[in-house]
């Protein structure tokens, strides 16, 4: 009994020093906000305070990933399995609230309204189905990675290499997806151009994720977590207060919803707007005429550009105008591919602004379109929204339980005990946000529609311009019937710079603006610290080290996932400066591909003793393979990649949208795998014992 109290006094300790490092950390945080509001009431500027938000937050990032630095095998890859159950709930939850999270969730709740709850209830549901499927079964196999244990539960290589291809694409996706964030918004805080931001950003994720591996990225994620729940939390509780006199979000929800309903009403019936309404149905029908002839579409279109240049030089108009026009010149489609896309953006784009409040489904109406009592095309709509808001949530509640990057930290805890534990509080620490994400996305539209639509053009906040400058499809403005008063229909925000201008549309405070900018970049960084580690580890842990070279010493392997975490950080930094927009449509691709390879294979593998090598390696190909072909169909820019063509007629069934196909490729995968395995050999004793010591009571093992 003296080793287990002797370990238990041990780990006492070491959780009473946590208390107290980020107890003094989370003081520091505070005086630091506290010490640059200061500086912006003596009047430093934005310049300046954007910059110290940078330089201090990712400063002490990297000071953790320097002290936490190590070449030790169990430290690298699971932080020594001693994290406590708090603060890999902490871990977990920064882990998990990546850009998409913490820029998008209230980005998708503003433009989609009740659709956008899918997002929030598939990923908090997704959880449980962690806690009770998968988190302990893992803790207790007590090894490093995901490909790890299909390979031990399946035998064999080539599941694990299956699991192991699986588990890059997924996490690569993801992570190009959270680089974008990085640029972002380090272009927001220091007004460094897109491309240059996500490289400076870079340096924040590779300080942590190149020196320490696992071991750092913990540390760091707690801190980080600290970080983005006060950006989050302070600027809605600060809305809140100025709108409703109340602190707690969620008590202003109902009130705020109900003047938002009001307003949609009286804006959708306006006749300023329904004359802008009727200039974008104009301007989309002469779009959809020009994809007629793109050759002759885009002949006219420059001589119609070069006469009016002609023109305005003959009457001597001010050179900026002049100078704009010949701009918009030379940035007209070179090629006739180019040119349709351009045609078909602006065709799209003005059909969505031609629609009642721009396109934007009543803030509460349910599944975003339709009615259930009306007639057959809004009884059709309502079907249709409502199948993808289900799908939608199954697919993230199984790609949470199948996600790579998210079940290793479930590797770093003492006990199973502990495991289970600690999912309970990743999902206290997740819903902290989550239940704040819908009172936001209405606060941000009572301000758009109570204070900013119908102010004077000439009257328009600074916010707009800089943003719109910063990327025009976040954020544009057009007078488009010239009687110089915004419309809303005139108002493009896209989903990304919601929560990033929540402050300025509220009227706060610069340094809740670069607080918010601040919390955005900590979810950005923690999410790709995990996911560059989860690739760099599959490929050297499981291909180098399982498959290519077993004698690898421990030094040499982790070596090697250094330098995999580089060269794969620099790959997809690469990519994600090209401007993959729209997060949120990408993440959920991630999720859908995640539960497709994985879900199937690692639940049926712990539940279901008959669940063989060749049934799960033919459960991953067909889902994982089912779920790309759906989503390359039925994408036109994924169809345009891999050179298929326009696609002559909707492919998509019962209309599920192509980010949701898992809904199509986990149960084909279940029914594979089931098939397959009652047809094939049973598994091997040895594999009977793992599942023997995965689901019996006492310690884990490893």
């Amino acid at each position: 009994m003296a080793e287990p109290s002797a370990q238990a006094e041990a780990t006492r300790r070491f959780g009473h020093q946590l208390h107290r490092r980020y107890g003094l950390y989370t003081l520091g945080v505070i005086g630091f906000i506290v010490l640059l509001a200061g500086a912006e009431r003596l009047g430093w500027s934005r310049g300046w305070i954007g910059a110290m938000f940078l330089i201090g937050t990712v400063g002490v990032y990297a000071l953790i990933g320097l002290l936490s630095r190590t070449t030790d095998e169990a430290e690298y890859y699971v932080a020594g399995r001693r994290v406590p159950a708090l603060y890999n709930g902490m871990a977990t939850a920064a882990d998990w609230m990546s850009a998409a999270s913490f820029i998008g969730t209230a980005g998708v709740l503003y433009l989609q309204g009740y659709a956008g709850l899918a997002y929030i209830l598939g990923w908090t549901g997704g959880y449980c189905l962690v806690a009770l499927l998968l988190a302990p079964y893992l803790r207790r196999f007590g090894q490093f990675t995901i490909p790890d244990f299909i390979g031990a539960r399946y035998g064999g290589q080539l599941p694990r290499l299956l699991a192991v291809a699986a588990a890059v694409m997924v996490s690569f996706v993801y992570v190009v997806v959270q680089l974008y964030g990085v640029g972002l918004i380090t272009s927001h805080l220091t007004g460094f151009s897109f491309e240059v931001g996500i490289f400076v950003g870079l340096g924040g994720v590779l300080v942590c994720s190149f020196l320490g591996g696992m071991r750092a990225v913990t540390w760091t994620q707690v801190a980080q977590y600290i970080v983005l729940i006060i950006a989050y939390l302070v600027p809605v509780a600060w809305l809140s207060l100025n709108q409703t006199g109340h602190l707690v979000s969620p008590a202003s929800y109902g009130a705020q919803l109900q003047k938002v309903t009001e307003a949609e009403r009286r804006l959708s019936d306006d006749p300023r707007e329904k004359e802008v309404r009727a200039l974008y149905a104009q301007r989309a029908a002469v779009a959809n005429a020009k994809l007629a002839d793109v050759p002759a579409a885009m002949a006219q279109d420059a001589r119609q550009l070069a006469g009016q240049i002609e023109r305005m030089k003959a009457e001597e108009q001010p050179l900026v105008r002049i100078q704009q026009a010949e701009r918009r010149l030379q940035r007209l489609p070179r090629t006739e591919e180019a040119a349709r896309q351009a045609y078909e953006r602006e065709r799209d784009t003005s059909l969505r602004q031609s629609r009642p409040l721009a396109g934007m489904p009543p803030q509460a109406l349910p599944y975003a379109a339709g009615d259930p009592d009306g007639d057959a095309a809004q009884q059709q709509a309502f079907d249709h929204s409502r199948r993808n808001f289900i799908a939608l949530v199954l697919c993230l509640m199984m790609g949470t339980a199948a996600m790579p990057h998210v079940l290793t930290r479930y590797y770093t805890t003492p006990s199973v005990s502990a495991a289970r534990r600690s999912v309970g509080w990743s999902l206290f620490f997740i819903a902290l946000l989550y239940v704040a994400a819908p009172a936001l996305a209405v606060m941000v539209k009572y301000e758009v529609f109570s204070h900013l639509v119908g102010m004077p053009f000439d009257e328009l906040p600074s916010w707009l311009r800089r943003w719109a400058k910063l990327d025009p499809s976040l954020v544009s403005v057009e007078d488009i019937n010239l009687d110089g008063i915004l419309q809303l229909s005139e108002l493009r925000l896209g989903q990304d710079v919601i929560v990033l201008a929540a402050p300025e549309i509220g009227g706060l405070p610069f340094v809740v603006t670069y607080l918010v900018a601040a919390g955005g970049l900590a979810a950005a960084l923690s999410t790709a610290d995990g996911l560059l580690l989860t690739i760099a580890n599959a490929l050297s842990h499981d291909v180098y080290y399982r498959v290519i070279n077993p004698r690898a010493s421990a030094i040499r392997r982790v070596m090697l996932s250094k330098v995999l975490v580089l060269m794969v950080a620099l790959l997809a930094a690469w990519l994600a400066s090209l401007r993959i927009t729209d997060i949120l449509q990408y993440v959920s691709a991630a999720f859908s591909l995640a539960a497709s390879a994985f879900f199937p294979a690692l639940t049926l593998g712990v539940f279901w003793r008959r669940a063989t090598r060749l049934g799960a390696i033919c459960a991953m190909l067909s889902g994982l393979g089912l779920c790309a072909w759906y989503m390359v169909i039925n994408l036109p820019w994924l169809r345009h990649l891999f050179a298929l063509g326009p696609a002559a007629a909707d492919l998509r069934w019962w209309g599920i949208e192509p980010m949701a196909a898992g809904v199509f490729g986990v149960p084909l995968g279940m029914a594979v795998l089931l098939l397959v395995s009652l047809v094939t050999p049973r598994p091997s004793a040895e594999e009977y014992r793992l599942l023997a010591r995965l689901r019996a009571p006492g310690p884990a093992q490893g």
